[in-house]
């Protein structure tokens, strides 16, 4: 017998319908939130808001729902099963979003018309009168948590488990450190390092004291590590990948002449504007970093380099799906060859700093004790791996991996 549809739930059946199509581009084909959002019909702000909140709330949580879901059904469903994706949308909805029962069925059902709505309609009826997670219980994915316990420990672990699914804080860096300090006290925000302020509370960005005026922008505290690493006397720097341009502020704001160098013209546009309105300067260039020929060698160079960015599931949970094995290989040989480039700009005695926002040690340690085996000419100073934990009582950061390498001779 179908089952009935209560009236007025149709509305509610688009934001539900685009976050399934987005559960099912990230899951199966690997792409971002952010891209998966795309080609779909036009909803509006609002629906579309809640249709990105219900997706990344599903990713948050998709082994506890899983194990939810095969507890409840006889046969398992396949892992790629439209019924499946169903269910734990509508578990995720219960879960974070404390959608009421009657909702969730009234908008889960069409999502399967023509398909197996009896049996999504009895496992959620199962699951909805018994218990389920709490909110603040997030888990990641299996090859995930085996693969960061075998390299990081199992509180690490742990921590990325809690931290998944809490909303991290809004942190800002400053051109000014008692700016910094005056706005922390203002806005009730905390001083977490030098000209940082982190806001437990997210907030229009737009409309914070000092934006217009140019006095902040926005950039997580991990990775304003990297530009912390220059060493305050070298007077020429390059940001090597440097849109869309948080550690080149850093870097112009701490006094340095800063070359900006970037492949991207659209993602260095932004940098431009920031540049702009934050009132610094800087030597912009639209290059490949494996073609760029300088004229002269830098006092230091720094890479942020492309990568599995496995280190920001926090903002990004889709990247857990996406970071495979294989990924990770080819994002660490591409380090390697950018490595290899970035080194030979550096002047003797200059600095080489390199970082991933990463929690795969292929790209991080292995990367570095890689390079240095080959090179002969580099020695390293100082480096520093973020795990998932650190500083967790303030909000936590996101994972990341910094070295700095000095040029011998």
């Amino acid at each position: 017998m179908r089952q009935p549809t209560p009236r007025g739930s149709e509305a509610g059946v688009e934001p539900r319908r685009a976050a399934l199509r987005i559960l099912d581009r990230v899951l199966r084909g690997g792409q971002t939130m952010e891209s998966a959002a795309q080609g779909g019909p036009r909803l509006a702000p609002a629906d579309q808001a809640l249709a990105l909140a219900i997706a990344g709330e599903t990713l948050r949580r998709v082994p506890l729902l899983d194990r939810l879901i095969d507890g409840a059904t006889r046969q398992a469903l396949p892992e790629d099963s439209k019924a499946r994706m169903v269910l734990r949308l509508a578990l995720a909805q219960r879960v974070a979003l404390h959608v009421p029962d009657h909702a969730l069925v009234a908008t889960a059902l069409p999502l399967v018309e023509g398909g197996p709505r009896r049996l999504v309609h009895g496992v959620l009826g199962t699951l909805l009168r018994g218990s389920l997670p709490d909110a603040d219980l997030g888990a990641l994915p299996v090859e995930v948590a085996e693969r960061w316990t075998k390299a990081w420990g199992e509180a690490a672990v742990a921590a990325a488990a809690r931290a998944i699914v809490r909303r991290p804080p809004l942190d800002l860096s400053f051109k000014d450190d008692a700016a910094a300090k005056a706005f922390a006290e203002a806005e009730g925000g905390v001083v977490v390092a030098e000209r940082h302020v982190r806001l437990a509370d997210s907030r229009a960005v737009t409309g914070l004291p000092g934006f217009e005026a140019g006095d902040w922008w926005v950039q997580d505290l991990s990775s304003t590590l990297p530009a912390r690493m220059i060493p305050a006397d070298a007077t020429r720097v390059l940001d090597a990948c440097a849109a869309p341009g948080g550690k080149t502020l850093q870097i112009a704001a701490a006094g340095h002449e800063v070359t900006a160098l970037d492949r991207s013209e659209s993602r260095l546009a932004r940098l431009r504007a920031n540049l702009h309105r934050i009132k610094l300067g800087a030597t912009i260039v639209t290059e490949d970093v494996l073609a760029f020929a300088p004229a002269e060698p830098f006092d230091a160079v720094l890479l942020d380099a492309p990568c599995s960015a496995t280190g920001t599931f926090r903002r990004h949970p889709e990247v857990l799906f996406r970071a495979s094995p294989r990924i990770i290989a080819e994002s660490a040989e591409l380090q390697g060859r950018l490595l290899e480039a970035s080194a030979a700009w550096v002047r003797p005695g200059g600095s080489l700093v390199y970082a991933v926002c990463s929690l795969e040690p292929e790209e991080g340690e292995d990367r570095i004790a890689a390079f240095l085996a080959a090179r002969t000419g580099f020695a390293l100073a100082e480096q520093r791996r973020v795990l998932p934990g650190e500083r967790e009582e303030e909000g936590g950061m996101d994972g990341f991996f910094t070295a700095r390498l000095v040029r011998q001779g």
